[in-house]
């Protein structure tokens, strides 16, 4: 079971990753190859899909450990990213303005990969992460 949780915990910090070097190096990319502007890494169906991949990484992950370790704090943690996040494509760029969805989106990646990280050294440090039940 605790493979099965780092595993997801690794694959959502891996996205949170992409969601933040996609907000910092994407402007970049598209000054040295316009033709980037026109793909799907532009705009808000990147951040859109980007969610609908982080959202059940996150829930099965921080789920099946916190119930395992009981630090129900991690799990809030998630939530706190997650929240962020999703209230960051509802809003989009048009009400935030580039600066602070990229500052937002930034924010809500961080805190979730922060939560995985606690998560996975949680499962590491509990021995009933170790059991399947």
């Amino acid at each position: 079971m605790r493979e099965i949780i780092t595993l997801v915990d690794k694959v959502a910090v891996g996205l949170s990753f992409l969601c933040v070097a996609h907000c910092l190096l994407l402007p970049v990319a598209v000054l040295v190859l316009p033709v980037i502007g026109a793909t799907l890494f532009e705009g808000e169906k990147f951040h859109f899909w980007l969610l609908f991949l982080v959202v059940p990484a996150s829930f099965f992950s921080l789920g099946l450990g916190c119930r395992k370790h009981g630090r129900m704090n991690i799990l809030w943690l998630g939530l706190l990213g997650v929240f962020t996040l999703s209230l960051v494509v509802m809003l989009g760029e048009d009400l935030l303005g580039e600066t602070l969805e990229k500052l937002s989106t930034m924010l809500g990646a961080i805190i979730v990969a922060v939560a995985h990280f606690r998560n996975s050294r949680a499962c590491s440090n509990f021995p009933s992460c170790k059991a399947i039940h």
